[in-house]
């Protein structure tokens, strides 16, 4: 696991650690400006050989660009490379989010594994990496959340990123299903914390991944004749991280403009 600059934690401000910020246009990194500009530290993890292998490539700086990107708006980062396929990974990056910048107050889980397949054409190799990424890593990641946490009680909080796209993407939406699961457990299991935990359902947002067919097909079913962006996640991530979210809790959340 490699890291990038060293910062000195703040006195003042919580910390969130976001998972999945490897590019400048994802919501992992949409996510991260909101909360930045709203008063919270960041650590975040990234992948690059995930974006590798995808269509669009991996972006070049993204990582730094992102963290420039939240030094002006006034918070400390770390960046953590992390490969959540590992289970040794998630508390690694509990360990080092906590030696450069404090403990963790929120925990934000935007990282995916998500390749295109449907039930006759995933293999289990494919299937078995979309759940030790999307499902094992956030059970892991919510567990060592739940073992470390510290903080005034009901200042925790706990939020997912899912989908409900299971057809033709079997092993993705399978997987972030037994996520939503997980996730929801914690609003009960970590009550004794007060540690919220919700689950949000951004719908489709176009982060470099829409074929100009999915893109038409989602701007004819969304009755605003819109996409989602990455903004629009992250400001309903926002709240349920402030004080006046904390009565939002165990919920699935769908943030998609009406999507039929």
């Amino acid at each position: 696991m490699t890291t990038r600059t060293e910062q000195p934690p703040s006195t003042t401000r919580p910390l969130a650690l976001i998972t999945g910020v490897g590019r400048t246009v994802g919501i992992g990194a949409g996510i991260a400006r909101r909360l930045g500009a709203s008063g919270w530290d960041i650590a975040f993890t990234y992948w690059n050989p995930y974006d590798t292998r995808m269509a669009w490539g991996a972006e070049p700086d993204a990582t730094r660009t992102i963290e420039t990107s939240l030094s002006e708006r006034g918070a400390a980062t770390a960046a953590i490379e992390a490969d959540l396929a590992d289970p040794e990974t998630p508390a690694r990056v509990f360990d080092e989010a906590e030696r450069r910048l404090g403990p963790v107050t929120a925990l934000v889980l935007s990282h995916c594994e998500s390749v295109d397949s449907g039930l006759l054409d995933t293999t289990v190799e494919s299937f078995d990496r979309h759940f030790a990424v999307n499902t094992r890593a956030t059970w892991l990641l919510i567990r060592e959340f739940g073992r470390r946490f510290g903080a005034e009680r009901g200042t925790g909080r706990i939020v997912s990123l899912t989908s409900d796209h299971t057809v033709g993407n079997l092993p993705y939406g399978a997987s972030k299903g037994a996520m939503d699961r997980i996730t929801l457990a914690a609003a009960h299991e970590l009550a004794h914390l007060g540690v919220t935990a919700n689950v949000v359902n951004p719908g489709p947002v176009d982060t470099g991944w829409m074929t100009e067919e999915v893109r038409a097909h989602c701007l004819d079913a969304t009755p605003l004749g819109r996409l989602g962006t990455p903004q629009d996640t992250a400001h309903l991530v926002d709240f349920l991280c402030s004080r006046e979210g904390q009565w939002v809790n165990g919920q699935l959340l769908k943030s998609n403009g009406g999507l039929a």
